[in-house]
């Protein structure tokens, strides 16, 4: 039975590897060299005794002569080598992927992706052009900042005003600056996750965020040592990407679950007043799954609201759980997030900071942070290390002051701040509304 075309690929690559003449290896098998000539450049298909007898005489299997590409990788190089405009040698595509299988299926899973990436720019530029909610939510914003500007040109003018009228402008100022908020709010909220259910959230990490998020973060089917992961990644309908990042948080969320028990874990939070240091210390565990375990209790039970980010030395946010008040930006080294990055420069050493975030309220958290071998310690492999911060509002008055932090350096009204690394945006940063 006749094999793969690509199996003369596969012929020329085995001989070539052994440093044999093509014309050795065809008077070996009984054949002419202009014969195994056309066999290996895939205009000959073979099979059966002369297959076998050119695998004896490579000293290899016959099955590693007729493992070649399929067609449906043979059609992504394809499409890779049009993405790019670029002149690829299409026609040896077939032998390019018999000999070089491994690196065939890189650039084909590259293609991929870069093809979702144009998809979604795109999908994103449509959005931000032609989005008609987008569109309604600036102009709310936009209307909002000029009545309040409007008002308060009027309070601060040269006419003198009775307290009557002052009261009913003060009044509007203060109603306009609730409508900015909560305008702003949901304009922030949707621009970070799409609207359109076909477009989906914009990264893997980001989808199993927002399924998480849907939860609570809290997955009672896992606690207890019950409940399956493979079952409810499957129930949750993500893509393959997020299905293997939901998988991979439900297996620790299974281990953290069996070692800090939901019951015992409740009562010693609320003895120790949600103090993680305390609450790993009354276990004997430690800290960094006491931080995990604080964020899944459940949200409707009275517990205070708490955040989460996990990242890695390299800066990238491997998991965020959002918190009502503090801005969770993605960026390597975002000021918000000082507490997570810094507790790296001392690995296995918790972290207590108080942080600020800007604005009248100068709303307050207290992080609690610490930086550990994400892997199991081995000689021969470099430890990775992740960092794990928890976060918790309004903190009572602690004897230090909290670190004055912003969202991002071009919106940050801190004017005196030292670390900034860019300037803001004309006038926003005039005076410090910390």
């Amino acid at each position: 039975m006749p094999t793969r075309r690509l199996t003369g690929a596969r012929i020329r690559e085995k001989r070539l590897d052994q440093g044999m003449r093509q014309a050795a290896l065809a008077e070996v098998v009984g054949i002419s060299p202009s014969y195994l000539n056309l066999i290996e450049h895939n205009r000959r298909r073979i099979g059966g005794k002369l297959l076998g007898d050119l695998a004896r005489a490579l000293g290899v299997d016959a099955a590693a002569l007729t493992d070649g590409a399929d067609s449906d990788l043979l059609d992504q190089m394809r499409a890779a080598a049009a993405l790019t405009g670029e002149t690829a040698e299409i026609a040896r595509t077939e032998e390019f992927a018999a000999r070089f299988p491994g690196w065939s299926a890189l650039i084909a899973a590259q293609a991929r992706r870069i093809t979702a990436l144009e998809t979604r720019v795109q999908s994103l530029r449509d959005r931000m052009t032609h989005d008609p909610q987008l569109a309604a939510s600036l102009h709310e914003v936009i209307s909002a900042v000029t009545a309040i500007r409007s008002t308060a040109s009027i309070l601060v003018g040269q006419e003198k005003l009775d307290a009557d009228w002052q009261r009913r402008f003060h009044e509007n100022i203060h109603a306009d600056s609730l409508r900015l908020a909560q305008n702003s709010e949901a304009l922030i909220s949707y621009l970070d996750t799409p609207g359109d259910d076909n477009i989906g959230a914009a990264t893997p990490v980001e989808e199993t965020e927002a399924w998480l998020a849907k939860t609570g973060f809290h997955i009672a089917a896992l606690e207890g040592g019950a409940g399956d992961a493979d079952e409810i990644v499957r129930g949750a309908g993500l893509s393959a990407s997020a299905s293997h990042l939901l998988h991979e948080f439900c297996l620790r969320y299974a281990l953290d679950a069996r070692a800090l028990p939901l019951s015992e874990f409740v009562i010693a939070c609320k003895a120790e007043q949600y103090d993680p240091a305390r609450v790993a210390k009354r276990f004997g565990s430690a800290f960094a799954p006491v931080l995990r375990r604080m964020s899944q209790l459940p949200p409707d039970k009275g517990h205070p609201p708490m955040g989460l980010v996990v990242c890695d030395a390299a800066g990238a946010v491997r998991l965020m759980k959002a918190v009502p008040g503090f801005t969770m930006p993605r960026a390597a080294g975002a000021c918000p997030l000082w507490p997570v990055f810094s507790a790296f420069s001392r690995p296995s050493q918790p972290i207590r900071a108080e942080v600020a975030m800007p604005g009248r309220a100068a709303t307050r958290f207290l992080c609690y942070a610490i930086a550990e071998p994400g892997t199991a310690p081995d000689f021969e492999t470099t430890p990775f290390l992740q960092s794990t911060m928890l976060l918790l509002s309004d903190p009572a008055e602690g004897p230090v002051p909290p670190v004055q932090v912003g969202m991002s350096c071009r919106i940050c009204p801190r004017a005196n701040c030292g670390a900034r690394r860019e300037p803001a945006i004309a006038g926003l940063a005039a005076t410090d509304a910390g």
